[in-house]
């Protein structure tokens, strides 16, 4: 009884906070170039005309002439300088839009790296402090930039992007809008001199900007809008209590390159069925803390810190048997699916040859919770 009083209360207070936040839209793209500064500006115009009172927090024009004379007529909040090795940069001023509280700020490259000295790191940190303000935002991202995809636009591409937003920026949007070009479309604006220099765009076109390449993060960018709506249908509209809640938990080893894919392809189903995850590392004794190398230890803290700005929630248990832990927690936790990484050896060998993989598989599936092996 008294648990379900303060679940109300709890509930209750959630919403006075949400209702207290400014609203949040952000504009998704396949790739640079398609439009998302010269579309936030139109609607900035828009805006303006409204009687809407609105700022330009932080606009990137990259010198593309159509997108600079959009910025005519509309008032952009000076920027900050900041000194940074001995040269004068600068940065967006979160402390003037948060003083000046227009009702709506525009501000553009959502996963921007702040210039050291900063108070905020990132850019989506300096968004979420003027939402919670009070005060509206519109932004805009590259689908490239979402952390949970970066395993996927690097198979992609062949680059690893190194400015990345959690996934759970995103999912905080009111409103998220993709702006779509074909890949022919992007490619002609690239040939005319509409998103690099002539001097960039050669090699823009045997890298990134290669037909098959755009296609790709094209369907990326259809499918995480997409689920961002399935997200919104599934948090507003009312649920039908016989259908199962998923709860995902993530089993991770000390090998890096698995357990982060592990991690990233359990977000984007949590995400996607708008659930509550955790990431499960079973220390045994020969890998605690006085007998494990620094190296496994060091990129085993990366991954729990990559989890927790995903949204997962990290379960870190000491046991002398992986398969009894992942049992005992899936139970505590009520989870619905466990995920785990593709083994090393046919998997087929060792079911047949151990016992951990067939101890999991029965209790898994006496207890109605189903395993999924990621790749």
């Amino acid at each position: 009884m008294e648990n379900n009083r303060e679940d109300n209360v709890q509930h209750f207070l959630d919403l006075i906070r949400k209702s207290r936040k400014g609203k949040f839209k952000v504009y998704i793209g396949m790739s640079a170039g398609v439009g998302k500064t010269y579309r936030m500006l139109q609607e900035a115009h828009s805006l303006l005309k409204n009687g809407i009172d609105i700022k330009i927090g932080f606009i990137e024009t990259h010198n593309r002439k159509e997108t600079h004379e959009l910025l005519a007529g509309l008032p952009v909040v000076p920027r900050r300088k900041l000194f940074y090795k001995g040269k004068e940069l600068e940065e967006m001023d979160v402390q003037a839009i948060i003083n000046l509280r227009p009702e709506v700020v525009i501000v553009d490259e959502l996963a921007h790296t702040n210039i050291e000295g900063s108070k905020n790191e990132k850019r989506w940190q300096d968004v979420i402090e003027i939402l919670d303000a009070g005060i509206n935002v519109i932004s805009a991202v590259n689908i490239q930039h979402i952390e949970s995809l970066n395993e996927s636009v690097k198979n992609i591409t062949g680059i690893e992007v190194k400015e990345r937003i959690p996934d759970s920026v995103l999912a905080q949007a009111d409103e998220v809008v993709n702006i779509d070009l074909t890949a022919d479309e992007l490619i002609t604006r690239l040939k005319e001199g509409k998103i690099y220099e002539a001097g960039k765009i050669e090699m823009a076109l045997r890298n990134f900007f290669k037909g098959e390449h755009i296609l790709q993060l094209r369907e990326l960018a259809l499918k995480e809008v997409a689920s961002q709506v399935e997200r919104k249908v599934e948090t507003e509209v009312i649920k039908n209590k016989n259908i199962r809640q998923e709860k995902l938990m993530a089993c991770i080893s000390t090998n890096e390159k698995t357990a982060k894919r592990v991690i990233r392809k359990t977000a984007r189903l949590a995400n996607y069925y708008n659930s509550k995850w955790f990431v499960l590392y079973v220390q045994l004794p020969d890998e605690s803390a006085d007998k494990i190398a620094l190296d496994k230890q060091r990129h085993l803290i990366n991954n729990f810190k990559l989890a927790t700005e995903l949204g997962g929630e990290v379960l870190k248990i000491e046991h002398t048997k992986i398969s009894k832990a992942i049992i005992e927690q899936a139970e505590l936790k009520k989870i619905t699916t466990v995920c785990i990484g593709k083994p090393r050896m046919n998997f087929l060998k060792i079911i047949l040859s151990t016992n951990v993989f067939k101890e999991l598989l029965n209790k898994l599936s006496s207890s109605d919770i189903d395993l999924i092996i990621l790749s």
